[in-house]
């Protein structure tokens, strides 16, 4: 029988009531969408007017990133020289959408001139997940020497690829390397490092995506060469994915470039831009020349999806209804990943390429039967992985878990940690056998550092890396009976005394039904994108009971609907709820009918069969309150 999850409720402190009123007085706004915009440290007017309109003229200029002078010198150096470039970016999306980024925007230039017949200049490059591992690699540089590229361009990794790029130096190729992770006591010997963690960068927002800094390099080479804009802003589709996918906060810059990404997900029109042919160019000798580039480069942009993303579109999200960064996080991504977890990561570069209709259809379909074969592998795998903990008799009440299964497939073991890190709330390690090793991925619980565990069992290991909320591992076999002792010791000496982790739940405010309308919910919408460091506000009603008869389960995976009403304060007044995960709340529901209780939850718009309906979202559930 699982054990049902505890959850701890947090409210955020109130705000100083008169800012609250000042803001809501000057703007006419609800006290509570006031008070939510307060908590989130938007107190003046002119910060709510900016947090409202997301302005890409506010973006920060490219140039205040340390390198970025060198990287576009380098660029067009290797344009105007005619040198093959090579493209190379992670496996997983925010790599993936890098890439296609840089190829979409620079193959018209690049090209240029070119015939269907010629090879392009422009090659992308995804390692395999399984052969290469993450970031650049040795057989990387190999290739790129075998292809005659003067020039690598790495996105979502390289800053920590010193050897790699040293190597390339040997071979007379140049690197510029656009990565957002934290570099290491050295830089690599590359001619251009963008990172805005580096602690010499003095760019004023440091929580960009890897897509989002190969879309500044773009940025400053548009300006450098005065170039139009629109054809840089077209890009923003594949900037959106890889800030939904990747989880990087949704503030300051990344929340204008995901706003103004949305559009172009949501416009009427879903008429995606196609990517021209480079023959056409013929005409422009220079990259400073005349207007048939800058036309063609406006060919680019006009509104709605690339093909790729419009095909993806159709298969991931037939519903109708506005995108979010949320649907493109279930929706989107883990298609996008499939593709390297369970084959050839470049079939999704090919997707993100495709320059017509019926090529992205294709290749789009292709990548889906991909992710339904992860889905159906994660499932298999999670549903072994649960089944051991619930047999060990320790398991359900350990304060960690570590599992290793030799047959479990690689791609998976990240999903599997989360999943069940879901079910049972505590750092989590997934292994399996590769190559003579147990390798594996870890997941660890809000405010836990499982990394700091890694570093206290590094003598068992053979390799670690990470942050302290995920990391990947890999250990001798033979060791995992050891590191499983050691790691749940380790994590056990870091829990309070006989404790075990309780997941927070962060409510923003305490409301009444009647606060509860579609006018409301509309206001509420001004706060979107949600995501990191924007999240959906998170409210809580008490003296709720359950329409009778109304109680039901739905779906096989635990789910529960149900209609809540507040006689005290809201008489009459009905809501539709439904919660997911939240299955094992029902025998009790049913128990205790006329029973007020708690309910916490996120307010959402319904809509099925043509009818919208308001509805709760609902995340957990607490009697006598």
């Amino acid at each position: 029988m699982a054990v049902i999850p505890l959850k701890r409720w947090i409210f955020a402190p109130s705000p100083d009531p008169a800012v609250v009123a000042g803001l809501g007085q000057a703007l006419g706004l609800s006290p509570v969408l006031a008070r939510l915009l307060v908590q989130r440290g938007i107190e003046t007017p002119a910060a709510a007017r900016d947090f409202f309109e997301p302005d890409l003229a506010k973006l920060a200029s490219p140039w205040l990133m340390c390198d970025m002078d060198r990287a576009v010198a380098r660029l067009r150096q290797a344009i105007d020289g005619g040198e093959k470039l090579l493209v190379l970016g992670d496996y997983d999306v925010d790599g993936i959408t890098s890439v296609a980024l840089i190829i979409s925007y620079l193959r018209p230039l690049v090209d240029a001139p070119h015939t269907p017949e010629e090879e392009s200049r422009l090659q992308p490059y995804i390692p395999d997940r399984h052969r290469e591992g993450y970031g650049i690699s040795m057989q990387a540089v190999d290739y790129a020497r075998q292809q005659g590229v003067g020039l690598i361009i790495a996105l979502d990794c390289g800053v920590k690829a010193v050897e790699q790029v040293a190597y390339a130096n040997t071979l007379g190729i140049d690197f510029i390397i656009c990565d957002h992770h934290l570099p290491g006591e050295e830089l690599p010997p590359a001619v251009a490092v963008l990172d805005p963690k580096r602690l010499d960068c003095s760019y004023p927002y440091p929580d960009l995506s890897g897509c989002g800094v190969g879309f500044k390099l773009l940025q400053a080479f548009t300006e450098k060469l005065n170039l139009p804009l629109a054809p840089l802003y077209a890009q923003l589709d594949l900037v959106t994915v890889s800030i939904a996918a990747d989880v990087v906060p949704v503030t300051g810059e990344n929340r204008i470039l995901a706003a103004h990404g949305l559009r172009r997900f949501n416009v009427t029109q879903a008429a995606a831009f196609a990517v021209p042919q480079a023959s056409a160019l013929a005409s422009a000798d220079t990259l400073d020349g005349p207007a048939p580039l800058l036309s063609l480069l406006s060919a680019t942009a006009s509104e709605g999806l690339r093909p790729g993303l419009a095909a993806l579109h159709e298969l991931a999200t037939p519903r109708q209804g506005p995108l979010s960064l949320s649907s493109l996080v279930f929706g989107f991504a883990p298609r996008i990943n499939a593709a390297g977890r369970m084959g050839d990561a470049h079939r999704a570069v090919n997707m993100l390429l495709a320059s017509t209709q019926q090529e992205a259809r294709y290749t789009a379909e292709v990548v889906d039967h991909m992710n339904q074969e992860r889905r159906l592998s994660d499932a298999r795998t999670t549903q072994e992985a649960l089944a051991l903990i619930a047999e060990d008799p320790a398991g359900p009440t350990a304060p960690a878990t570590v599992l290793y299964q030799p047959h479990w497939p690689q791609g998976v073991l990240g999903i599997v940690a989360s999943r069940c890190l879901d079910q049972y709330y505590r750092p989590t390690v997934i292994l399996t056998e590769r190559d003579g090793l147990a390798t594996g991925s870890a997941r660890s619980v809000s405010g836990f550092d499982v990394h700091e565990v890694l570093e206290a069992c590094a003598p068992l290991l053979r390799q670690f890396g990470g942050h302290k909320a995920a990391a990947g591992l890999a250990l001798p076999i033979e060791n995992v009976p050891a590191f499983r002792e050691q790691f749940m010791r380790e994590v056990a000496a870091r829990l309070p005394v006989g404790q075990l982790p309780v997941r927070p739940v962060e409510i923003d405010a305490e409301v009444d039904f009647t606060q509860l309308t579609e006018e409301f919910l509309g206001q509420l919408g001004r706060l979107e994108p949600y995501g990191p460091g924007n999240p959906a506000p998170i409210f809580a009603s008490y003296g709720v009971r359950a329409v009778p008869g109304s109680v039901r389960p739905v779906g096989q995976a635990g789910h529960l609907k149900i209609r809540l009403m507040q006689p005290g304060k809201s008489p009459g007044m009905v809501l539709e709820a439904i919660g997911f995960g939240l299955g094992h709340y029902l025998t009790r529901l049913l128990e205790t009918p006329d029973t007020e209780i708690g309910v916490c939850y996120t307010l959402e718009m319904n809509e099925f069969r043509g009818q919208r309906t308001l509805q709760l979202r609902l995340i957990d559930l607490r009697w006598g309150e």
